[in-house]
């Protein structure tokens, strides 16, 4: 295989490479570290498929690399990130039972939010045998789900105010927020792509409306602005489900 032939390979292992970085600093509970490499990671994800496509390099081995590296960045990091989110809420000690075992204070509920990581893995295997998802997705796909994870995270720790505040220290919502993530994940619900085909608004205007309302969202709300982003995308797709232009 040539060189050029290899190029999106390369940008899947620099995605698998952004990841591993992130989880590292996920697990230092350096979140804002986590999110940047992260985001990284996921900028890779989307430039491998368009290489792809404009080397005309799609291969088997490219598919599998594809989901590994995702299952790191896409996968392991909004669960550490969720692991975090849970061991800080104060709320733990007062609704659960904290064990002692073998001399240490074992914490439990925070590795519930591994849940979010089982689902993505689920939905990773799901995706590459699933011939339905060719031109658009059943569930919401794994770089999204993680922004909305990682934009959670650092809305608690930088506009962390008011209700925001009481909401992000509360762990039910945060057990409710990995349940709403895992069934998003593998939901039977069709979301449209944002893989252009063409420029033409006709065809790709949802997914217009979508990047200019994103945008307005985070110069508005800043990182609230990412998770109002994901769900208005969910939101959009359940409300155009219907159309059949262009995979929307």
């Amino acid at each position: 295989m040539s060189l050029k032939k290899q190029i999106p390979n390369i940008i899947t292992l620099l995605n698998l490479f952004s990841g591993c970085i992130a989880v590292y600093f996920a697990c230092m509970n350096q979140l804002f570290l986590a999110a940047v490499f992260t985001a990284l990671g996921i900028f890779f994800d989307f430039f491998d498929g368009f290489f792809a496509r404009l080397f005309n390099a799609n291969s088997e081995l490219g598919l599998q690399l594809d989901s590994l590296a995702d299952m790191v960045t896409s996968g392991v990091v909004p669960g550490v990130f969720m692991f975090q989110l849970l061991l800080e809420s104060s709320a733990i000690n007062d609704s659960f039972p904290i064990e002692n075992i073998g001399g240490n204070v074992i914490e439990w509920v925070p590795f519930l939010g591994f849940f979010v990581t089982l689902a993505s893995c689920y939905r990773l295997a799901n995706f590459n045998i699933d011939t339905r998802q060719t031109s658009s997705f059943i569930g919401l796909p794994t770089p999204a789900n993680t922004l909305l994870i990682i934009s959670i995270g650092l809305v608690s720790m930088y506009q962390s105010s008011g209700i925001i505040e009481v909401l992000m220290d509360n762990v039910w919502v945060l057990l409710s927020i990995v349940a709403l993530s895992c069934y998003l994940l593998n939901a039977e619900v069709r979301l449209f792509a944002l893989k252009f085909k063409n420029w033409n608004i006709k065809d790709n205007w949802v997914r217009y409306l979508l990047i200019i309302s994103s945008l307005v969202l985070i110069l508005l709300f800043k990182y609230l602005g990412i998770t109002l982003t994901i769900l208005l995308y969910v939101l959009l797709s359940l409300i155009f489900s219907g159309e059949e232009t262009n995979g929307v």
